[in-house]
C-alpha cells in the first residue's frame, strides 16, 4: 500500500512508519531498515538531503527502541550511557573536521556493538567518500553494510510534493503536483525549495498554489502577473 514521505524540514513533519512512501528508489532501504538484524549488527544508510534518512532512522528507533544523535552533538563521556541501547548516529561527515568527535563515535561504534545493540549510521554520500581523518573510524564505516535511498521516481517525487505541501497545510489544485513532477529538477532539495518558494508567493501575494504559480516559479519570475489564473 502506498505511503507518503516525511523529510528534514523547518515546517512540521510526521515521522512515522504510516508516513513514508514507499517505491522502487527507496524499497531496499525500508526493507533493511525493517530487517531484524545487519551484517556485523551495523548499517549506513545513504541519500541526498530530503530523502528520508531522517525519516527511516525514526521509524527504526521507535521499532528497536533506539536513540538518535547528531553525530556533531557526540561526547565522549556520554558514549558509555548511550551504549547501554541501539542507536542512530545522523550525518557523520559533519564531524570530519572535528577529531574529539570522531573519536568518540570510534569509542561509540566499538561499545555499542561489544553490548549487543545495532548501530546505524547516515550521511549524504557513500561511506567511502566520508573521508574522516581518523583511519581506524573510516575503516569500520566502510566495513558496515551500505544501503542508498536513490534519486525520486515518479510516484516517490508526487508523494515527496504532496507531502511537503501537506507539511505547510497548503492546499494546490490538483495540477499542480502533476506539473512539478514533469517539469522539475528530480532532486530532494529542490522539491523543498520548490514548495517553499510557493507557499511564501501564495502568501505574500494572497492567492491560491494554482498550476500558473508554478509555472511561475520553476520559471524563477515570480514578478509576473498571470492572465489565466
Amino acid at each position: 500500500m502506498p505511503r507518503q514521505l516525511s523529510f528534514d524540514l523547518p515546517a512540521k513533519t510526521a515521522l512515522g512508519r504510516e508516513d513514508f512512501f514507499v517505491s522502487p528508489a527507496n524499497a531496499l532501504a525500508v526493507a533493511m531498515i525493517s530487517a531484524t538484524s545487519w551484517p556485523g549488527n551495523k548499517l549506513v544508510l545513504s541519500g541526498p538531503t530530503g530523502a528520508g534518512k531522517t525519516h527511516l532512522a525514526h521509524v527504526w528507533a521507535a521499532e528497536t527502541g533506539g536513540r538518535i544523535v547528531q553525530a556533531t552533538t557526540l561526547r565522549y563521556d556520554d558514549v558509555p550511557e548511550l551504549a547501554q541501547a541501539p542507536i542512530a548516529v545522523e550525518d557523520i561527515p559533519n564531524i570530519a573536521g572535528d577529531m574529539d568527535q570522531q573519536k568518540a563515535l570510534f569509542h561509540l561504534h566499538n561499545l555499542v556493538l561489544a553490548e549487543g545493540h545495532a548501530l546505524l549510521m547516515t550521511g549524504r554520500l557513500a561511506p567511502k567518500l566520508w573521508q574522516l581523518p581518523l583511519p581506524d573510524l573510516q575503516s569500520r564505516v566502510e566495513g558496515a553494510h551500505h544501503v542508498a535511498l536513490d534519486p525520486p521516481d515518479d510516484a516517490l517525487l508526487g508523494a515527496v510534493l504532496a507531502k511537503l505541501f501537506l507539511d505547510r497545510q497548503l492546499n494546490p489544485s490538483p495540477d499542480v503536483i502533476s506539473y512539478l513532477v514533469k517539469h522539475m529538477d528530480r532532486r530532494f532539495e529542490t522539491a523543498a525549495d520548490t514548495v517553499a518558494q510557493l507557499d511564501q508567493l501564495a502568501l505574500s501575494e494572497k492567492r491560491d498554489i494554482t498550476r500558473a504559480l508554478a509555472v511561475r516559479v520553476l520559471n524563477s519570475d515570480v514578478n509576473s502577473v498571470d492572465a489565466d489564473d
